[in-house]
């Protein structure tokens, strides 16, 4: 069954999950600071706490978590704010060092505290975000936590998390319909690292990763070889970078193993402000649209 392409670009074109809410009225107190570890949370953040808030995020757009440093300014920025907000599950292996220095005594809020983790290996996958179902759960857990910090605007968040979650709601129909269409034995394709579990197992795709779960190790040449064989004896559709990663490696994955770059995929990141992937929505509905596309009968190898 053909997919087509504007089938693909569909998922980009609704309107109903990609509009955003309407602008409140402004709070009366001053904004609540808060600081998230990275740039996916900072936006779930923005979208629940509208002018209510004013979020910063440690980890910004294009940059790996996995292997951040924080800064002596990383440690002032906790000391000055009033929430902070960690994924949990491991992915922030640096955040009670950078808590400890800087001082922080508030709430430290773990926005997968109401997910089951995947296990990769003896470990939890850390990258719950990538299924939409779990990111409705965050979105619940993140409004909890600032209508704790802010009583008198619980109402607020609570409403403007439940449009949003809508909004999520919305797109993952869209996106389901959209994979369900697809022959099952052409939903395979290789990413840089294994961050796409979570995809993987809400939509029926098959992610085969050069690296596991971070960032901040080389896959031996073994592991390589056997990911190139693997290509060519499953007819993998296309090989994706990641917006976090090196491209080479991918690059000479795809060339050995004669199959097509599929393009970019957002794992761990938004793109930078004004950018197609510079939301939450708009990153997993990229990366949807982006391996539809990759899937169709006849644009790979």
């Amino acid at each position: 069954m053909d997919i087509s392409r504007r089938a693909a670009a569909a998922l980009l074109c609704s309107t109903p999950w990609l509009a955003p809410a309407a602008p409140a009225p402004a709070p009366a107190a001053p904004p609540l600071r808060v600081v998230a570890s990275f740039s996916i949370l900072a936006d779930m953040l923005r979208e629940i706490g509208g002018a209510a808030v004013q979020v910063s995020a440690l980890v910004g757009p294009d940059a790996d978590a996995h292997v951040f440093e924080p800064r002596p300014a990383d440690a002032r920025q906790l000391a000055q704010t009033e929430l902070v907000v960690i994924n949990g599950l491991g992915f922030e292996g640096w955040i009670e060092r950078l808590v400890h220095t800087s001082g922080y005594r508030g709430p430290l809020v773990v926005a997968s505290q109401a997910v089951v983790p995947r296990r990769l290996g003896t470990a939890p996958d850390p990258h719950a975000w990538q299924d939409l179902g779990h990111a409705q759960r965050y979105v619940q857990t993140l409004a909890d936590a600032l209508a704790a910090a802010r009583p008198a605007q619980a109402a607020l968040f609570r409403a403007r998390a439940a449009e949003y979650g809508a909004r999520l709601a919305a797109l993952d129909a869209e996106i389901r319909r959209a994979f369900a269409a697809v022959p099952r034995e052409r939903r395979r394709i290789i990413t840089s690292h294994e961050a796409f579990g979570y995809f993987a197992a809400a939509y029926g795709i098959e992610f085969l990763a050069a690296q596991g779960r971070n960032t901040d190790s080389e896959p031996s040449a073994a592991d390589v070889a056997r990911l190139i064989d693997q290509i060519r004896a499953q007819r993998v559709a296309a090989v994706f970078v990641e917006n976090i990663s090196d491209p080479r490696l991918v690059e000479r994955i795809a060339r050995e193993g004669r199959v097509r770059v599929g393009g970019r995929l957002y794992s761990d990141a938004l793109s930078p402000p004004g950018t197609e992937a510079d939301t939450y929505l708009k990153m997993i509905a990229h990366n949807a649209q982006a391996i539809l596309v990759a899937l169709k009968p006849g644009s790979g190898r």
